[in-house]
């Protein structure tokens, strides 16, 4: 590796950062990590701090994983890539295909459709979901419903059903036909309802409006987040999604559940769809599938979707695929890694503990300083603190203070993830008490020296 002052003079001159201006980059270099353990990381001058971003929400079992270390090292040693596109395979994506159908099977998925990540897998679910129209013989069925604030990725698909204006204007016009309605958020919602119940019911009247209006046999699928992650953690009413559960099933619409941050135990059970007891169409997972090890990503499919590729009476050829779908080393990676999951049941009583341990912290956080406007977590290792400049109004704020906040913050011993105004934490399930107890000490000091 080269020595520290070359790394820090290089510092973003010659890579472009996801999500960031490259010259506030430049201007403002990113931490350097260069070490991670455990559920802690060391920067370039070795300051060690806990990670409560967990990787990017997909770090599950910590940075110290040995299995899935072992299993991609053996993989690589074995058989390092073969693809599984028509006429060939590889046996470990057979092997993961049987697994993947064993977990999900309480959701009602059979099938698995491999990516390189989530962004792959909402465009493939998307593109499936049209063609499950299609080989019915309701080819009209082309729209697509989702909620503002909620977030599927960069692809030009996952942009387009995107609901948050940061992902979209500087890449529009974006794909035709994808419609979005009010999410379930408590703190920033058009009917100005603070009550989760309430509001869930107006949620779900403007879906089926939406859906009287654009006409219930031009839509052909319905995708959302069980808990909205990156658009500020926005927990609904345990009645919302079962509610677009039996709505998109009433009026034939697919129900795509986007697990890419919710999979595998981030809400304290092992799905966000079985956390609201709730069976999806099809499921985008990624992230967690491989504990952060491997780019690797599964669309897991239900046998009713299934039915109609399987037939034989038409030609039901997918015209979709991703050179690395079903890698040979990510899938060894993803068998490893539900194996740790199956070893550990415990995962999700601690993810469901610590989260409540954290989000009542961030409550008693809330009290101290009025720079916090809200705080939202309480189902699972998924919290985020929303920042504003005035409690009363509502306003944002800007973003010089949240950014004081976030340094403050990992000085003084926790990595946070600063998005726009809000600060979102998603720490490795195996994170413990104590660990927990050193980010909220960390952001207490941060919003301390952060606030006159």
């Amino acid at each position: 590796m080269k020595d520290s002052n070359f790394l820090k003079e290089m510092n973003a001159r010659h890579l472009w950062h996801p999500m960031a201006d490259p010259a506030d980059m430049r201007q403002n270099p990113p931490i350097i990590v260069t070490a991670a353990e455990g559920v802690r990381i060391t920067d370039i001058d070795g300051h060690q701090v806990v990670d409560a971003v967990g990787g990017l929400w997909n770090v599950n079992l910590g940075f110290s994983c040995q299995p899935v270390k072992d299993a991609i090292s053996a993989q690589l040693d074995r058989m390092p890539y073969y693809n599984v596109f028509r006429g060939a395979t590889n046996d470990v994506a057979i092997e993961l295909s049987t697994a993947l159908a064993d977990f999900f099977a309480e959701d009602g998925m059979s099938r698995a459709f491999y990516t390189s990540g989530g962004g792959d897998g909402v465009d493939t679910a998307l593109r499936l979901s049209r063609q499950y129209h299609k080989l019915r013989g309701d080819g009209e069925r082309t729209k697509f419903l989702s909620l503002k604030k909620g977030y599927h990725g960069t692809h030009f698909g996952g942009a387009s059903v995107n609901g948050n204006a940061n992902f979209r204007r500087a890449y529009e016009p974006l794909m035709p036909g994808c419609f979005h309605v009010p999410s379930p958020h408590t703190y920033r919602n058009p009917f100005k309802e603070e009550d989760p119940e309430r509001l869930a019911r107006f949620c779900l009247n403007a879906i089926e409006d939406e859906i009287t209006f654009q006409g219930a046999d031009t839509i052909a699928a319905f995708i959302m987040e069980p808990v909205l992650g990156a658009g500020g953690v926005i927990v609904p009413h345990s009645g919302f999604m079962p509610g677009v559960r039996d709505i998109c099933s009433r009026h034939g619409i697919l129900l795509i559940a986007d697990e890419v941050i919710t999979g595998f135990g981030r809400t304290g059970h092992w799905s966000g769809s079985r956390h609201w007891g709730v069976q999806p169409d099809m499921m985008i997972t990624a992230k967690a599938i491989t504990n952060g090890y491997f780019p690797f990503g599964a669309v897991m499919i239900s046998d009713q979707v299934a039915a109609a590729f399987e037939t034989g009476e038409t030609d039901a050829t997918i015209g979709h695929g991703y050179t690395y779908s079903g890698h040979p080393v990510g899938a060894a990676a993803a068998l490893a890694t539900l194996g740790v999951y199956a070893e550990r049941p415990d995962l999700t009583e601690n993810a469901a503990a610590r989260g409540t341990q954290m989000y009542e912290g961030l409550k008693a956080l809330k009290e101290k300083y009025d720079l916090i406007g809200d705080v939202r977590g309480g189902h699972g290792l998924m919290m985020a603190i929303e920042c504003v400049s005035d409690r009363a109004t509502r306003v944002p704020a800007d973003k010089g203070t949240v950014s004081r906040v976030f340094e403050e913050t990992y000085a003084a011993g926790a990595m946070i993830r600063m998005s726009g105004h809000n600060l979102i934490m998603s720490p490795s399930l195996i994170l413990n008490e104590d660990e927990a107890n050193s980010i909220l000490a960390a952001l207490d000091a941060g919003f301390a020296k952060a606030t006159p």
